[in-house]
């Protein structure tokens, strides 16, 4: 499985560097919840689109982003550490 994590579905006080801004959208909070919680999944690849930096002048996107990322990288490491992967 393949997943991809597109951060305008955030709101635009947690992403305001997109070009499709989505007001009342998932918090940080959620989107990372939701996240951590797809371990169980077989995924081979990922990846965060829709960062818009000509827009997110206060970086919040960027950073919202990267630990997204970075979290998608955990969920291997642990299928890594269970022996599943």
């Amino acid at each position: 499985m393949y997943l991809t994590f597109d951060i305008d579905c955030l709101d635009p006080a947690y992403a305001p560097g997109t070009g499709t801004p989505v007001p009342g959208g998932l918090t940080s909070a959620q989107a990372l919840k939701i996240v951590r919680n797809l371990g169980g999944l077989n995924i081979v690849g990922m990846d965060v689109v829709e960062v818009a930096p000509a827009y997110d002048h206060s970086e919040v996107t960027a950073l919202a982003a990267a630990h997204l990322a970075c979290d998608m990288l955990c969920l291997l490491r642990n299928r890594k550490l269970a022996g599943t992967l």
